[in-house]
């Protein structure tokens, strides 16, 4: 049985159908959405379901210009990220239909 995103968080996915939604399969969008709209229970949670290594990594690895910098410096700050992806979206969605 696939696990399913809480509740909680369909709110945070309104340009989504939230049913089909998988937090595996879908684990960039479930992060980046929930860092920029989420809100402290959301953010626990997906630290606790990804690990926090695994959500420092995913946000490592995506370009900053896809969160709200407010959200990207806090939760920077609590993972203790200091290596941002410079890219330009552009760049980064053309190298995605690359591979």
């Amino acid at each position: 049985m696939s696990v399913k995103l809480p509740e909680f968080f369909k709110p945070l996915f309104w340009s989504y159908k939230f049913s089909c939604l998988d937090p595996e399969k879908d684990k960039r969008i479930v992060i980046v959405n929930t860092i920029n709209y989420g809100d402290w229970k959301h953010w626990v949670w997906i630290c606790k379901f990804y690990g926090k290594e695994e959500v420092k990594k995913i946000i490592e690895e995506t370009p900053q210009t896809e969160f709200r910098p407010p959200a990207l410096k806090l939760i920077s700050l609590l993972l203790g990220i200091t290596k941002l992806n410079y890219v330009s979206r552009s760049d980064y969605i053309r190298s995605k239909k690359d591979t």
